[in-house]
């Protein structure tokens, strides 16, 4: 099945209860159209060295920060396709860079295991980051419930909604299942406006009239802050 390996995107987040993501969800249906996989369980291995070197740069906001995981749709097998993902933002437009194989070669290569047999720009993108940042190995595992809206009109805006946001430090596989501890307030459903350009007319009007507003909550970036660095000596929170 043919896949998108190249995206290049505004992500704009924002967070909101339950009953106003309803509410939302009525005004989209005349404009939005509920993907081809419905609800699903995306579940990620975010890779990054001892010290937390690439987390503790994101989260001091420069103008460009990178991420490096793999991310599989549901619970994998060492032979489940999964994506290698390298993440950036430079400037709040994101760019993001994936690479589709089974389990295991993509766990094996992005701890320096093995060597990916078909190089191409995105692999060789993704090899340059492994050797900037020695000793990249997975250091935490995320799992959310999502649902993602395309739009009617053909334009390339699209809506997703995160519930369930799960994260752990142990048991770093995606072979492992979905659980871990809860990194939404209770409730709470994240939502993210991905868009290459404006967003239309219907939404700004909902999203002000309902007062919600734009945050730059990280998945990574929250499970770092709440989980990690408090039980981490000698890791500073800040670069």
């Amino acid at each position: 099945m043919a896949y998108q390996a190249i995206f290049k995107r505004y992500e704009i987040k924002y967070m909101m209860t339950k009953q106003q993501k309803e509410q939302l969800l009525k005004v989209m249906a005349e404009h939005m159209a509920l993907d081809e996989y419905g609800r699903t369980t995306i579940c990620n291995l975010y890779f990054d060295t001892d010290s937390y070197r690439l987390i503790r740069r994101s989260i001091e906001k420069p103008a460009y920060k990178e991420k490096l995981r793999v991310r599989s749709y549901g619970t994998a097998t060492k032979t489940s396709p999964v994506f290698v993902e390298l993440k950036k933002k430079y400037e709040d437009v994101v760019y993001k860079r994936r690479i589709s194989m089974p389990e295991n070669e993509a766990v094996k290569w992005l701890g320096g295991r093995h060597e990916i047999k078909h190089h191409t720009q995105i692999s060789d993108e993704i090899d340059y980051v492994r050797s900037y940042y020695e000793g990249l190995k997975p250091v935490v595992y995320l799992s959310y419930e999502r649902e993602a809206f395309y739009s009617k009109d053909g334009s390339d805006f699209r809506v997703t909604f995160d519930e369930n946001i799960l994260a752990r430090e142990t048991h770093l596989s995606l072979e492992a299942g979905a659980w871990g501890s809860s990194l939404l307030p209770r409730g709470m459903v994240l939502m993210e406006l991905k868009t290459p350009g404006g967003i239309p007319l219907w939404m700004t009007e909902f999203l002000s009239a309902h007062h919600i507003y734009k945050t730059s909550f990280s998945k990574y970036g929250t499970a770092y802050e709440t989980m990690i660095y408090p039980n981490r000596e000698g890791v500073r929170k800040y670069a």
